[in-house]
């Protein structure tokens, strides 16, 4: 499909197209409440409450009045739909402010001021500097001679550095009032969000130029949201408006990705479910039988001799209303804000907060030149170095030149360039200057023949204005270079120089020229322009035509480049690795850069330590021998202590992937460490895919923009916000400033995380189980009739106000201090066990609200059993056990207090007094004085007292003998932390953490899927809308399928 934009021609282009009006909304006033509703109730658990709650309004069935299920239900609703709301009210504002800004247009060739929303596609926009560029224009004109402006890109693609943007050649030299007058037309694709793409051509009508047609790409378009810098001004045609332009197709609220622990707490609702319609069965056969047998024999039970047909369902339906509880209807709200202050523990973590947001560009470190370092005499070598490039020099106005660049390494190339007395000193449209030993050397642009991942390398045609000769001037890597290099030459000394180079950890680049003769370069010129002009695989086409140039080079030698680690990453990887983490390094360098860099960052083991096993061939044949060896070994040596790697480049994973997949899928399972060099982005989501496939849980970390892929691949996704820019920070699930805050981040952030959701969705379940037992165990007091022991108000304050402030409090705790688990990584294996939240835990909590519930309502029952008290009194009693008992749970399963803590669960014992105290003095509650007649009862608090006994006792005795007699390496840390509080390192600790690694290590060692065991792993999760470079939002660390955390390590240029 294609756009035809007719440029400042509104009669010609009818209003086919949408306007510049933006819009991020969700809702509208008048969708709201049927959208909001649809989409809460798209939830099956929302489904269910409301079912339950419709159910309610029948009288015939009801135990209790129906606003104790629909009072909490509106009250969750509201909270979800004014979270919504608020949300969307905001985003509201933001597109009113960029809707409403001013901008000057030229509509029939009058320039006139006019706000956003109205401009049109066809419409001339002109931009002031400074000015935020308000929809997707193709470059017509600017301020300089040259045709050339420069736009900062951060709000797009995250990038700081400066980008050239270029007018189309025709429109060269044309003056503003030309500008005013210009008519033509663009064929252009319909709207995409690729932001490095833009194949499109430009047709200027007469008397602008005689109907010839111009090529255009990505360089001569300003994109939405980006601004003009360091220029004038400059004019574009609008040709996507709105939510059409590029960032508009990538706007959007991200798929949320599926935590463990929801998926957990998802499977442990669907057996309570099931559970519950047992039960539900089992009460409804039993009081229909006890209702023909025995209740027509009581007096006092009134029930007709023959009911309605459906008479039979009436009970099972009751019962039904009475067991709905077990399945909490506040866990989703509750979760959902323990999440949010996760992320707000994260954003106030100073100890994760990076002052410096980049890290500044180390200059070339070694160059080899013919064999000879540091160059020849003629310079050609560094004129590629400074020529073939993208670096923009700025001239301050004392004279200094600096460059604005979008990659490091050129960057660093034209530095170096310039240290050795080539100096690139201007860029005017297509023509540079340059300075090599006081010598000006002017040269014109004739084409550029841009790198891309699969090319791995860029070229560039300029003719020499001193002499009229055309060169073309070549750079990239070696495997791009070395097969295009002439035959006749000898280049051993060159391929030596960038072995020793990636042998030191160096990043190597190789130079390459040749001269073109006129009439070569002319033919070719001609099917480069009528690829460039192709909308239909425009990328392939321009690549094969550059092929047929890139050949018979001269190769002029090599550069290198140190890339110097950050702080604290070869820490940090030792650090994870001994929490039982796996390590797959991903990189675009060579072999040896590769090899050497992960012995720096303690990626890999040394001789004898370890073993590297590497995976080549040149054909089909020699891989797959390769592989097949490989795998033999890896088996063989799983048994032994012994760290073994495999690594693999790119062009061999290639074959791999297509031909023996399943092979290398066993590989990835049985192996910890492995190194993937030469790959491309693709093949790096690629790879996080596979070990998806394997069921491991993947957390991806990268810092460039060609690392996007692969961190939305992953289970989690960490960019690393620095020089190259936000691209990898903005697409993450979690943003950080520098490598080695992923240790906090996973083990204290991430560990606290596990162990607070744990607790919390387990409780939630425990106190709507507790008082859904005692339900049950007064029905067989009852006649199995289904009547409720608690009313109305009791029910709905039970689980909104009674139960929900202390646990939330559980956020604040921490088993284990900051600076013991960042000591012991190790203890990480316990989340990656599922120690807190599995099936088996999740009986224990079963088990004790059962307990609860029969100590509960068997004690009300004994003590009041010959007291003249009515059900209310009763249901006060029981009710108030259950919150006594809750406040002791909490407190008992609370490791580190603090006030907020203590308030939280001794204010909430207080506040149940109070309210009900109120309750009792309104007449139609349905409580009138009952608070008051039970607190005067000295039997009310000797039954409060036999509750907390006979209830905690036994599972206060239990915990400690675990605690003292049957501790874990966690529980002899938090005693060695208690009775040593200031010591930082205790050498006790070895034997209980060596004990520890004993007993979950089998959970960590790599099988196949037909023998893992079924352990619990953890998982960070929840896309953020929001990120800072201190920590971002929100997330917790939680528990995951069968499988174990990789990691998987993007090894990019600033790491």
């Amino acid at each position: 499909m294609k756009r035809y934009v007719y440029i400042n021609d509104s009669d010609t282009s009818p209003d086919l197209y949408r306007d510049n009006r933006i819009s991020n909304r969700k809702y509208t006033i008048i969708n709201f409440v049927p959208k909001n509703l649809y989409e809460q109730f798209s939830r099956f658990m929302n489904k269910y409450f409301l079912l339950i709650a419709c159910l309610q309004l029948w009288s015939l069935i009801t135990p209790v009045n129906p606003a104790s299920t629909w009072g909490p239900l509106i009250f969750i609703f509201a909270v979800s739909a004014t979270k919504e709301a608020w949300d969307d009210y905001n985003r509201y504002i933001s597109d009113k402010q960029a809707n409403e800004k001013n901008v000057w247009v030229v509509k029939k060739g009058i320039k006139t001021r006019i706000q956003a929303q109205d401009i049109r596609v066809g419409d001339i926009v002109w931009l002031r500097e400074n000015d935020e560029v308000p929809c997707d224009l193709v470059l017509l004109g600017t301020s300089e001679s040259q045709g050339v402006c420069f736009l900062e890109t951060a709000a797009l693609d995250g990038e700081t550095d400066l980008k050239t943007r270029v007018i189309p050649p025709p429109c060269a030299g044309l003056t503003p009032d030309l500008l005013h007058k210009i008519k033509g037309v663009i064929e252009c694709p319909c709207p995409d969000k690729d932001i490095r793409r833009f194949d499109a051509n430009l047709r200027l009508f007469p008397p602008f130029i005689d109907n010839d047609l111009c090529p255009l790409t990505i360089k001569n378009t300003l994109l939405q949201s980006c601004y003009l810098r360091n220029t004038e001004w400059a004019c574009g045609v609008a040709v996507y408006t709105g939510n059409e332009t590029k960032l508009g197709m990538t706007r959007g609220l991200p798929e949320p990705k599926l935590t463990a622990v929801d998926a957990m707490i998802d499977k442990l609702t669907g057996a309570i479910f099931l559970f519950q319609l047992v039960v539900v069965v089992i009460l409804g056969v039993a009081g229909n039988v006890w209702k023909s047998s025995e209740a027509r024999k009581k007096w006092y039970v009134q029930y007709p001799k023959e009911g309605p047909w459906y008479d039979f369902i009436v009970i099972p339906l009751r019962f039904e209303l009475l067991c709905s509880i077990m399945i909490p209807i506040s866990i989703k709200v509750s979760l959902d804000l323990v999440k949010s202050l996760y992320a707000k523990f994260i954003d106030w973590d100073l100890h994760m907060y990076d002052e410096k947001s980049d890290t500044p560009a180390h200059a070339a470190k070694r160059c080899c030149i013919n064999g000879v370092c540091y160059g020849n005499e003629s310079g050609d070598a560094l004129k590629v170095m400074a020529i073939c490039n993208t670096v923009v020099p700025i001239k301050s106005a004392s004279g200094s030149i600096s460059y604005k660049s979008q990659s490091q390494d050129e960057d660093a190339l034209v530095n170096a360039a310039s240290c050795l007395h080539m100096v690139l000193t201007s860029k005017t449209g297509n023509f540079l200057d340059m300075n090599f030993n006081g010598l000006v050397l002017r040269y014109e642009i004739l084409d550029t023949l841009e790198f891309t991942s699969d090319r791995k390398c860029m070229s560039v045609v300029v003719r020499d204005c001193q002499n009229g000769r055309i060169m073309l001037l070549s750079k990239g890597a070696d495997e791009a270079i070395f097969p295009c290099i002439s035959s006749e030459q000898q280049v051993r000394p060159v391929v030596e120089a960038v072995e020793h180079f990636a042998q030191l950890g160096l990043r190597t680049l190789c130079l390459a020229w040749r001269d073109l003769k006129e009439d070569e370069y002319r033919d070719w010129s001609i099917m480069y322009k009528e690829a460039s002009s192709s909308l239909i695989d425009r990328e392939w086409k321009v690549a094969e035509v550059c092929q047929q140039l890139e050949h018979n080079l001269e190769l002029l030698g090599a550069t290198a480049i140190e890339d110097r680690l950050q702080d604290g990453v070869p820490e940090t990887i030792e650090t994870l690795r001994k929490a039982g983490i796996n390590f797959w390094m991903l990189t675009g360098d060579k072999q040896n850069t590769a090899i050497q860099i992960a012995l720096l960052c303690n990626f890999i083991s040394p001789e004898p330590e370890g073993q590297l096993l590497l995976i080549q061939g040149k054909n089909l044949d020699e891989v797959s021998r390769s592989l097949e060896r490989v795998l033999l070994t890896m088996r063989i040596s799983s048994t032994e202590h012994k760290d073994v790697a495999f690594i693999v480049d790119g062009w061999t994973l290639e074959i791999i992937l297509k031909h023996h997949y399943e092979a290398f899928t066993d590989l990835a399972m049985l192996s910890r460490t492995a190194i993937c060099c030469r790959v491309t982005p693709s093949q790096k989501a690629q790879l996080v895919e596979l070990l998806k496939a394997c069921d491991y849980r993947t957390l991806a970390i990268g810092d460039g923009g060609n690392d996007v892929r692969m961190i939305q691949e992953a289970h989690i996704g960490v960019g690393i916000s620095g020089r190259e820019g936000l691209q990898a920070a903005r697409a993450a699930d979690f943003s950080i400033g520098k490598f080695r805050f992923l240790k906090r981040l996973i083990l204290v952030h991430g560990r606290y995380s596990y162990n607070r959701t744990a607790f919390l969705s387990q409780y939630s379940f425990y106190k709507s189980l507790l008082i859904c037992f005692i339900q049950i165990f007064f029905s067989f007091v009852s006649g199995v009739s289904g009547t409720s022991l608690f009313n109305s108000f009791s029910l709905m304050a039970y689980n909104v106000f009674y139960t929900s402030v202390p646990v939330l409090m559980s956020v604040l705790d921490k088993d284990l201090s900051e600076r013991t688990v960042m000591q012991h990584p190790q203890i990480l294996f316990y989340c990656q066990a599922g120690r807190l939240l599995n099936p088996s835990t999740f009986a224990g909590w079963f088990g004790r609200s059962l307990f609860h519930a029969a100590v509960v309502f068997l004690v009300t029952i004994h003590a009041y059993s010959n007291e003249k008290s009515e059900m209310e009194e009763l249901s006060m009693v029981a009710l108030s056990g259950c919150i006594w008992l809750q406040a002791f749970v909490i407190t008992l399963e609370t490791n580190s207090f603090t006030i907020l803590q203590h308030a939280a669960i001794w204010g909430n014992l207080i506040a149940f007094y109070v309210i009900n105290f109120i309750v009792s003095t309104i007449p139609w509650a349905g409580m009138y004085t009952i608070m008051f007649r039970v607190c005067k009862q000295p039997a009310y608090w000797l039954t409060m007292l036999a509750i907390i006994i006979l209830g905690m006792g036994p599972i206060t005795a239990l915990k400690y003998f675990r605690y003292t007699y049957r501790s874990s390496a966690i529980n002899i840390l938090q005693q060695l932390e208690r009775s040593q509080p200031n010591t930082h390192s205790n050498p006790n600790l070895e034997a209980p953490i060596k004990n520890m690694e004993r007993e979950v290590s089998p959970l960590s060692v790599t099988h196949p899927k037909s023998s893992k065991a079924s352990v619990y792993e953890p998982l960070l999760c929840e896309s953020p809308s929001t990120k800072r470079a201190a920590g971002v939002a929100a997330f917790d660390f939680l528990q995951a399928s069968p499988s174990r955390l990789s990691i998987i390590y993007s090894r990019s240029k600033n790491n």
